[in-house]
């Protein structure tokens, strides 16, 4: 299992080589506050790495879930849609929004790795 982080503060982890998982950062769903509805992007549908896939709302502001490589979504947590508070308590997790096949590995190698994600936290 290998995860990686982008700068917009969504993690991607690549478990088996059909699909990666794609979700957003504990220091995201801190800074949003309690998760109240999620927009999850169309299973097919095909986006470019930074592009908006979805759409995350808190009962403090509204932000984009930017897909963190190009690639076709294969799945997406419908759990999410009933309950969307499962990001508040497990956005690393069950919290996760939606699978992707990555259409260049090059884009997913660029991503921060976990200290590189640490290091962008501390200058926060």
């Amino acid at each position: 299992m290998t995860t990686k982080f982008t700068t917009d503060h969504e993690w991607i982890n690549i478990e088996d080589h059909d699909a990666a998982t794609v979700g957003i950062t504990l220091h995201a769903q801190d800074a949003l506050g309690d998760v109240v509805f999620v927009d999850l992007p169309a299973v097919g549908s095909q986006f470019k790495r930074g592009e908006a896939a979805g759409v995350v709302e808190s009962v403090k502001a509204a932000a984009d879930v930017n897909m963190p490589v190009s690639g076709e979504v294969v799945e997406v947590n419908e759990g999410l849609r009933d309950n969307p508070s499962l990001v508040n308590t497990d956005p690393m997790g069950n919290g996760w929004f939606f699978k992707v096949k990555i259409a260049d590995m090059t884009e997913f190698d660029q991503l921060l790795d976990i200290p590189g994600y640490d290091a962008l936290l501390k200058t926060l």
